[in-house]
């Protein structure tokens, strides 16, 4: 079964594709996007955990 590392980072107007475009670049994978408290918006990636 796979195991799964998460991050959480905020999306900057004007600079949401080279965000996500960045973040893909490292294997992570998009999961979801969503309005934070304050209005801003806040994306969630996962990647598998490297097996040891």
């Amino acid at each position: 079964m796979p195991r799964w590392e998460y991050v959480t980072t905020p999306l900057l107007l004007h600079r949401e594709t080279a965000i996500l475009n960045n973040w893909g670049s490292e294997g992570w994978e998009l999961v979801q996007v969503i309005t934070s408290a304050e209005g801003g918006l806040i994306a969630f990636f996962k990647r598998p955990v490297a097996e040891s």
